[in-house]
């Protein structure tokens, strides 16, 4: 009686053990991925966003930026890399990205050189843009994190998607949150990954309205600003997102609590709703800051990938197979 118990679950036990290995293995993703087929892989993208910095630290948040870009257009698979063709409607030519999101050679550069040490194409495009990511963070004083990684590129993109879904710089606070919120990131995650902003810059067009027409933004700021970017004209003319735009830090929420927010996306976080106390948090604790950045990045990081069978891994970042 007693080994017919034992055989009836044992079809049970197998299912049960299956589900276990199969939640454990998460987004199917894992840092270790190409640790055994091309152990070389990411100290050489390491190398060439360091040398890309050491020729341009601007360039950082520019990598950092296409990261996001892509994650937050139907998930990180480097859609955001092709470019246009009679079959894709490049994600280049979105109203976020147009004459604005840039570092593409950076990326063709690190594809070939990763190629050439992996001896073919093994690392795929989505990778490299999460990989570039983080070490553009730490080049710049950010903290570091284990990336996961095994994702593979898509074969499709979508401008339509890429307008839809990138926050734009003039959303207020529901607006974000519910944007966010679409893509599986909470409160917290929105307020930590627009601490990106503590790199970079902006073009005069994204703040234009902001300088001359809100009332949450100190005065002497925004006399500042209009020197660089009048009523009219000099729509590409760059302001820095906030005091120090080449070192990874919390000046960024400090200039919030200021109401020295360039965007009027950054200064929705601190103007009298629920974000305020994470703006404050960051403000004093860069180490909690810090931290947490890492965890939502790689919780960005882990949107819909591509694994498995599924997409490819692109000879050329630009361009399908």
């Amino acid at each position: 009686m007693k080994k017919m118990n034992i055989k009836s679950f044992l079809p049970l036990f197998v299912s049960l053990v299956f589900a276990i290995v199969t939640a454990s293995s998460d987004s199917g993703l894992y840092p270790s991925y190409y640790d055994r087929v091309c152990p070389q892989a990411l100290p050489t993208i390491k190398r060439v966003v360091e040398d890309a910095l050491a020729q341009e630290r601007r360039m950082g948040a520019s990598l950092l930026r296409l990261h996001f870009h892509d994650c937050f257009v139907n998930g990180c698979d480097a859609s955001i890399l092709l470019d246009q063709t009679t079959t894709i409607d490049s994600e280049k030519n979105a109203a976020p990205n147009a004459n604005s999101a840039r570092g593409f050679e950076v990326i063709d550069k690190i594809k070939y050189e990763v190629d050439k040490v992996c001896g073919g194409p093994v690392v795929s495009c989505a990778d490299i843009l999460t990989v570039a990511a983080r070490d553009s963070v730490v080049a710049l004083g950010g903290p570091t994190w284990n990336v996961k990684l095994g994702r593979r590129d898509s074969t499709t993109a979508s401008r339509t998607a890429a307008d839809a879904n990138i926050p734009s710089p003039f959303m207020d606070l529901p607006a974000l949150i519910k944007n966010f919120k679409d893509q599986g990131l909470d409160e917290e995650d929105l307020v930590v990954l627009s601490g990106a902003h503590t790199l970079g810059f902006a073009q005069c067009r994204t703040f234009r309205d902001r300088i001359y027409n809100d009332n949450n933004v100190d005065p002497a700021f925004a006399s500042h600003l209009q020197t660089i970017c009048p009523q009219v004209g000099s729509d590409s003319s760059l302001a820095p997102l906030d005091p120090t735009p080449y070192s990874f830090d919390v000046k960024y929420f400090t200039n919030l609590v200021s109401k020295k927010g360039l965007l009027r996306s950054d200064q929705a976080l601190f103007n009298g709703g629920e974000t305020d106390e994470h703006v404050s948090e960051y403000n004093g604790n860069q180490n909690e800051f810090f931290e947490d950045f890492a965890e939502s990045m790689i919780k960005m990081g882990d949107i819909k990938p591509l694994t498995g069978n599924r997409g490819q891994i692109r000879n050329n970042c630009r361009k399908l197979n």
